[in-house]
């Protein structure tokens, strides 16, 4: 039952260093090091540690390299961060989608245009769903119709991704005959 009528889902590519930068800070929310076509020069890395692994992972060894307890932390340090920053950065970003385009609205903010950003999707599938209803954002789905923690209705989670919001969109799917709700699919592991 995957909406598939609907293509506004972001493609991504492999990062790759832009040349064309002076500085470059790479993101990462999840695990893993800055991907090898990076590390051809200086390069600042920001990660967000896993929750599972506090107080096992090693001291950030490199200049310029942070970590970070969550998303939310990484994201507002970066605002922070890009208030005072000067033309030449590239920002690349590597992680969830819902992180993706945080960082891009965060970096569009502070004047960072399209060709200064890169984004890879890593990680988990599971999707942050906005209720078209209520407005409420509904954090890691994964199944195709999610009960809305917000106003309670049961949405199907729409194939349409809003930049914008950082979220697909959740409608009612039981709007025209109130209790008619299909079962669930296991769709965004």
């Amino acid at each position: 039952m995957i909406d598939q009528g609907i293509k506004s889902r972001p493609t991504y590519e492999a990062l790759r260093r832009d040349p064309t930068g002076r500085r470059h800070l790479y993101l990462c929310a999840g695990e893993g090091p800055a991907p090898d076509a990076l590390s051809d020069g200086p390069l600042e890395s920001w990660t967000v540690a896993p929750a599972a692994a506090e107080g096992t992972l090693r001291r950030p060894q490199g200049e310029g390299e942070r970590r970070f307890r969550s998303s939310r932390q990484l994201l507002d340090t970066l605002g922070r961060r890009l208030a005072g920053e000067r033309m030449g950065l590239r920002l690349y970003a590597e992680g969830p989608e819902d992180f993706l385009w945080d960082v891009f609205g965060i970096a569009q903010d502070h004047g960072l245009g399209r060709s200064e950003v890169f984004l890879k999707q890593s990680g988990t599938l599971a999707r942050r769903v906005q209720c078209v209803h209520c407005k409420t954002f509904n954090e890691g789905v994964t199944t195709t119709i999610v009960r809305c923690a917000g106003c309670g209705a049961n949405l199907f989670v729409r194939d349409h991704f809003s930049r914008r919001l950082s979220a697909f969109q959740g409608v009612k799917i039981d709007a025209e005959q109130p209790g008619d709700v299909p079962q669930a699919e296991r769709a965004y592991p």
